[in-house]
């Protein structure tokens, strides 16, 4: 990893540890719900994407390096917390996905942030239960 992307990526995370408590408590931020491979405890993270029919769609700004994608790599049962309400699920990791194209079709504000601070996209699918 360059240098610039672990700088990138070293702010984006101590961002993230500080704003993602508060954000996930937020009842219309969406929310991902992974089961920790070591722990086995439920992990909560805030993302921003979009649903389209039965699947939600995010886009990962580090990749494997991203821990909810080492869980979903481990466990891919998830469940996906959407306009306040919770839905069961499996995440599939798509790195043959065009995740900046990807990227234009989700939600702009979040759209941004990730492609700015974003080293190693990669796009995730959750296919939801009914």
């Amino acid at each position: 990893m360059s240098r610039l992307a672990e700088v990138r990526y070293r702010a984006a995370t101590t961002f993230q540890r500080r704003l993602n408590p508060l954000l996930r408590r937020l009842p219309l931020q969406t929310v991902l719900e992974t089961t920790g491979r070591v722990s086995g405890l439920p992990r909560q993270t805030p993302v921003g994407g979009r649903r389209v029919g039965d699947s939600f769609w995010l886009v990962s700004e580090f990749g494997d390096r991203s821990q909810y994608v080492r869980n979903i790599r481990a466990n891919p049962r998830v469940r996906v917390r959407i306009r306040g309400r919770w839905h069961t699920g499996t995440a599939h990791l798509l790195p043959d996905d065009d995740p900046v194209a990807r990227l234009r079709a989700l939600p702009r504000l979040n759209s941004t942030a990730v492609r700015a601070l974003g080293t190693d996209l990669l796009t995730v699918r959750v296919d939801l239960k009914r």
